[in-house]
């Protein structure tokens, strides 16, 4: 059995002051922890990453036919060495899909991406895709539930703001490593998440870090049957700094032929959503304001572009 490099928080105290008191405290001293005995079944997570090693196995050009610049690929594929860091030149050594929330045209609350953009020649990725990002949905609702009742804010108050807002979940493929690699580049550079919070499944893979408070990496280790949870950007503005957005990475593996493969989920609040500092934050820093007031359609799109996508 794994022993946790992160907090470990159990779903079965869902609801208790000590499972909030939990959450809230790893979010702000470390900024990431685990969650055990969750909903998402094993069963679930082995026909997604099997989905996903046949979807990438597929040939480049009939992949590229998924790739939406025009939409900053915010849906559909993006190609190997698109991505990069934040602050960085070096591409990432991976290639994604990204799955959003299953609308039709039309719907009023399709973001202005539009729909999903699915593969032909893989119909059964749709399916499992879309099973695994309800039940992710699930438990951040009640991860969602605790942040906000740790901040002193009612229970309702983070998922409110997350209530058809534009949380994806990313497909992605760190292959072999190739025969020169970009210098500086390594699988997924120095970074912080985006959104609010985000829920990682267990990855194929060894590979992520977190970064500590003296600048050091440590390697997050957890069981194969643990999700993994961090905070972004925009829950950073939002709680003034309580809860803190960690650069993390996933490092270049020694056996240069393993492939990895991982599914976050990206839980983002609406477009509009006001990221201001929650004065109940404020409160808690003293009084001091530290982040400033935008919207999460400006935070996003100032990110995209830094990192290469827009």
């Amino acid at each position: 059995m794994t022993t946790a490099s992160i907090p470990v928080v159990d779903l079965r105290d869902a609801g208790s002051v000590e499972f909030t008191a939990a959450v809230g405290d790893a979010l702000r001293d470390i900024g990431f922890f685990a969650v055990a005995h969750h909903n998402i079944a094993p069963e679930l997570l082995a026909r997604t990453y099997t989905e996903a090693a046949a979807l990438f196995a597929l040939p480049d050009d009939a992949k590229r036919a998924c790739e939406r610049p025009d939409i900053m690929r915010q849906r559909g594929y993006t190609s190997f060495g698109q991505e990069h860091a934040r602050d960085s030149n070096a591409p990432d050594l991976k290639e994604f899909w990204m799955v959003g929330r299953e609308l039709l045209p039309g719907d009023p609350h399709l973001p202005h991406w539009g729909p999903n953009v699915w593969p032909a020649e893989r119909p059964g990725f749709r399916e499992v895709t879309l099973e695994l990002y309800d039940a992710l949905g699930a438990l951040a609702d009640t991860l969602l539930e605790a942040c906000a009742l740790y901040l002193g804010e009612e229970g309702a108050r983070l998922c409110e703001m997350a209530e058809w807002g534009d949380t994806t979940l990313r497909v992605i493929h760190y292959p072999p490593l190739p025969p020169e690699i970009p210098a500086g580049s390594i699988r997924s550079g120095a970074h912080e998440d985006i959104n609010l919070i985000t829920l990682l499944c267990a990855s194929t893979a060894s590979g992520l870090q977190l970064q500590k408070r003296d600048g050091g990496w440590l390697d997050v280790r957890v069981g194969p049957e643990m999700v993994i949870v961090d905070s972004g950007d925009m829950v950073q503005n939002l709680t003034n700094g309580v809860f803190r957005a960690v650069t993390h990475r996933v490092v270049n593996p020694r056996d240069a032929s393993q492939s990895r493969f991982s599914l976050p989920y990206f839980i983002h609040p609406r477009s509009d959503a006001d990221l201001t500092p929650l004065a109940s934050c404020v409160a808690m820093c003293d009084g001091e304001v530290h982040y400033p007031s935008l919207t999460a359609a400006e935070s996003l799109a100032r990110r995209l572009r830094e990192i290469g996508l827009a």
